[in-house]
């Protein structure tokens, strides 16, 4: 991925940093209880980006990739409740090209009922965003620092929506290079999904346009 010649593995690391911050840090929590069923892991596994979903160029690598379920945001006045929250299913996908990488994760909870506490416990918290910027800062070091952390507007694809972006300047030598990092919260039923994109910000006209039709997309596969 061209991208992370800019920055290495810091860049991939404040991306995985800020889907799991603004994903629900109730997913990455150790108190979580997660068990896992054959149902619940076909759901996660149907709702993930595909290779085809990305269209007919060549060049794409990456493919399915186990989540990270034990990542934690450590921010002292964040702390969701997730004690009640069952996870039965959980997938992701992580694509790259030139520069661009798209990284779906769905997660499936046992009831409705839990995604809708979860919602409104970690993505509607006004801690999260305080959280996120902290977050990033402590893991950015002096070769990637973070600009802005945001929301962003975006349209409701899905009953949850909720999008955020994180602007970071990356120095390799004398270069310095602007990237986002869009992370797009949709959830309809027991589902939840995270959308993270990275992408030079000079591109952002052509990446957003993409960035909607596979969060649509994403969300035409959620189910009841």
């Amino acid at each position: 991925m061209k991208v992370r010649s800019w920055g290495g593995r810091k860049l991939a690391a404040l991306a995985a940093v800020a889907g799991l911050a603004l994903a629900a840090a109730a997913f990455a929590a150790a108190k979580q209880p997660i068990r896992f069923t054959p149902a619940g892991q076909a759901a996660a596994r149907a709702v993930v980006l595909q290779r085809a979903d990305l269209g007919s160029a060549s060049g794409w690598t990456g493919g399915a990739k186990k989540p990270d379920l034990s990542s934690d945001t450590h921010c002292a006045n964040f702390h969701p409740k997730d004690s009640d929250l069952v996870l039965i299913g959980a997938a992701e996908t992580d694509w790259q090209h030139a520069g661009l990488e798209f990284d779906s994760e769905a997660q499936v909870l046992q009831t409705p009922k839990m995604v809708q506490l979860d919602w409104q416990r970690t993505v509607l918290s006004p801690h999260l965003l305080p959280c996120l910027r902290e977050t990033l800062a402590k893991a950015g070091g002096a070769s990637a620092a973070v600009v802005s952390v945001a929301r962003l507007a975006f349209p409701q694809v899905a009953p949850y929506t909720r999008a955020f972006r994180t602007v970071v300047e990356v120095t390799s030598g004398t270069q310095k290079v602007r990237v986002l990092i869009d992370v797009v919260l949709i959830g309809r039923g027991r589902t939840e999904v995270t959308l993270t994109t990275t992408a030079p910000l000079a591109a952002e006209a052509v990446v957003r346009p993409a960035e909607l039709r596979l969060a649509r997309l994403l969300a035409s596969r959620l189910r009841s």
